[in-house]
């Protein structure tokens, strides 16, 4: 894949070598308005009350009077962390290959919002909730965020045999898909029918949005490949056997030698291959509705 030399999105929010703290921080700004309301007479009763709410329940207190004073996200920033030359390729690939993801969806999506890539190693904190290396790249519609430990690459190449840079643009590409899931308003449909179907009927209608997501992974790659011919040969090879090395069979024959059908939520791979292939030839929208389909 043709990528060194090209434009880098600027919507990277790099967070590797910080901890996710779990909680919010009180700015040191909040500090003086904070002890005035803690030693006035309504203060008094707050803490009163807080301390009340701490015996019965076990809540943080400190969290409770954040919601009096505000405050932000707290990240520990570790000083010593020096990310890999390898490591620094993959976050600059990463960073184009987003940019190419703009570039395609700003066209075909009007008022399309960029979203945020966001650069973790070990756990994270989103809109989503904590999450670790362990879970895998994942795209959170609360904060419109994609997440990725590049960590994941190597995984992806040693413990699935799914290598190549473009098989790592594969994966940037479905995220990004999810995004436009968000942004279609097709996430707010499917979240509205959890409850109202069977934990089996759920799962069946998420490998078709997972499904729907590897289409558009596919769109971005035909409309970037026209526009820019960054592809090389094997490229498309590359992005077919991580798509297909990700198939819920093959997953659970590996990890557990058995195959659960009904526990399928991402799709199999001769699924996922079809999709992305789909979206690839075609580059074509209105070919991906996977929830009408009447063949997966």
């Amino acid at each position: 894949m043709k990528w060194q030399g090209r434009r880098k999105s600027s919507n990277i929010e790099d967070r590797r070598g910080q901890s996710a703290g779990g909680g919010r921080g009180i700015s040191p700004m909040l500090l003086i308005p904070l002890f005035r309301l803690l030693f006035s007479k309504v203060g008094l009763v707050i803490v009163a009350v807080l301390a009340v709410v701490m015996f019965l329940t076990g809540t943080n207190p400190i969290a409770l009077l954040q919601q009096f004073v505000g405050g932000e996200p707290q990240y520990a920033q570790s000083t010593d962390y020096q990310p890999s030359p390898e490591e620094q390729k993959l976050a600059e690939q990463t960073a184009i290959v987003l940019a190419d993801t703009e570039d395609v969806w700003n066209k075909m999506l009007q008022g399309y919002r960029e979203p945020t890539l966001v650069l973790f190693s070990d756990q994270v904190n989103s809109a989503c909730g904590l999450a670790s290396s362990a879970s895998g790249p994942f795209y959170c519609p609360g904060d419109e965020k994609l997440y990725i430990d590049l960590s994941f690459f190597g995984d992806m190449e040693r413990k699935l045999g799914a290598s190549g840079d473009f098989a790592q643009a594969y994966v940037v590409g479905h995220e990004v898909g999810h995004h436009v899931q968000k942004l279609t308003g097709t996430m707010e449909k499917v979240n509205a029918m959890r409850g109202q179907l069977s934990e089996v009927e759920f799962n069946k209608l998420m490998v078709r949005v997972e499904l729907q997501a590897d289409f558009y992974a596919g769109v971005w790659a035909h409309h970037t490949q026209r526009a820019t011919g960054f592809m090389e040969p094997g490229d498309l090879e590359e992005a077919l056997n991580a798509a297909s090395a990700i198939g819920d069979d093959r997953l659970q024959k590996q990890s557990t030698g058995r195959v659960v059908p009904d526990s399928f939520t991402h799709g199999t791979s001769a699924q996922r291959v079809r999709w992305f292939r789909k979206g690839f030839e075609t580059g074509d929208l209105s070919q991906g509705d996977t929830f009408n389909a009447t063949q997966l």
